[in-house]
């Protein structure tokens, strides 16, 4: 496996860990207290606000990241491009993503924003890193 191919487990795991962060204010609590409702969680996490909203933000926007990504890793390996152009690219995402998630977290939008696109540069950069 390349490190490319690490790095899409790693990108998988992203929308897992800001799950943990969104839903780590209501463990040890019960339910009745405002603790983390795991009969339905949807409905809980849509209760939330602040930090914990913003994680859950961070963990859609995350999911919604992966298909560009794992594709362009792909179709990087498929068209034979140079390894350490797409090893490059892949380890180039998942630091966007990790300050992406950061940046939400601490409802910094704009620096947010400015990442996410980098993120998205990275993962578009893999289709065309064939020479």
């Amino acid at each position: 496996m390349t490190i490319a191919h690490f790095c899409i487990i790693a990108a998988c795991m992203l929308p897992i860990v800001c799950a943990g962060l969104a839903k780590s204010s209501g463990f040890g609590r019960s339910r009745r207290e405002g603790g983390y409702d795991n009969h339905d969680p949807r409905a809980w996490l849509a209760k939330q606000s602040g930090r914990q909203a913003r994680a859950n933000a961070a963990q859609a926007n995350s999911f919604e990241a992966l298909p560009l990504f794992i594709a362009g890793v792909l179709v990087a390996h498929q068209l034979q491009a140079p390894q350490g152009w797409v090893d490059g690219l892949a380890l180039g995402f998942i630091a966007a993503r990790v300050a992406y998630i950061a940046a939400y977290l601490a409802d910094k939008a704009s620096l947010r924003s400015a990442i996410w696109f980098v993120g998205v540069a990275c993962s578009v950069g893999l289709f065309f890193s064939a020479h």
